[in-house]
């Protein structure tokens, strides 16, 4: 099935076509399509990741990015942000923003559990988690929005001083989970979880930025080495 007939099709169509093809593929019949963009965007690798360390697989299709498909008319009736991931059930309901989703398919498949157990340990993978997002991919997206190529079709205009000038936050955020990172494995302690997941995909997103792991931070750069060895960091 193309791209452009999944894109033109109703949502509830849409559904139901990726159901024959997955069918023939051995996937478990779903009544849901999973709205992914491949590499750099780092919000769907989330949930492929999510969903690798889950070992569940779900019918997929593709937006592009740099051709611009999540600003199209067809999905913006999909998702009216113009963002991807989105999770769209053939009843009309959707799911947007990749940690909701993510919760979503916790909760379906509950091991290994992703976000935490007991309540100590889910608050403190909610807190890891809200931290990366308000500390470190904030800064990092008003780089991406206001310094690179890639955006400036969409970004109008780009305030490019003002872009450049959270670098030094994003910096200043990974020496934070350097400093977390001492004497721990993972961001809670344990276990990987979503919140070293979101790390992840954020780290690697900045490297593509143009903003790299300062050397000198050597338990974020141990922790990335471990996060990168796992199978689902391919996803």
């Amino acid at each position: 099935m193309s791209e452009a007939v999944v894109i033109r099709a109703s949502l509830g169509e849409r559904v139901r076509q990726c159901h024959t093809v997955y069918s023939k593929t051995g996937l478990e019949e779903m009544p849901l399509l999973f709205y992914d963009s491949a590499l750099p965007a780092p919000n769907p690798r989330r949930v492929r990741i999510f969903l690798a360390e889950k070992h569940v697989r779900v019918p997929m299709a593709q937006i592009s990015i740099p051709k611009a498909e999540h600003k199209a008319e067809a999905f913006l009736s999909v998702n009216a942000l113009g963002q991807t991931p989105a999770l769209a059930f053939d009843d009309g309901r959707v799911l947007t923003e990749s940690v909701a989703i993510c919760r979503y398919f916790e909760l379906l498949h509950p091991e290994p559990p992703m976000f935490g157990h007991g309540a100590h340990n889910i608050a403190e993978i909610d807190m890891w988690t809200r931290r990366i997002e308000l500390r470190l991919m904030t800064p990092l997206s008003m780089v991406w929005l206001h310094t690179h190529p890639w955006t400036a079709r969409i970004v109008q205009p780009q305030y490019t001083d003002f872009g450049e000038s959270q670098r030094p936050r994003v910096l200043a955020a990974m020496a934070e989970f350097d400093h977390a990172l001492d004497g721990r494995d993972w961001l809670d302690g344990e276990r990987y979880t979503i919140a070293d997941i979101v790390l992840l995909t954020t780290i690697d997103f900045a490297k593509f930025v143009g903003i790299a792991m300062p050397d000198e931070l050597a338990h974020l750069k141990a922790w990335h080495a471990r996060a990168s060895a796992r199978p689902s960091a391919s996803a």
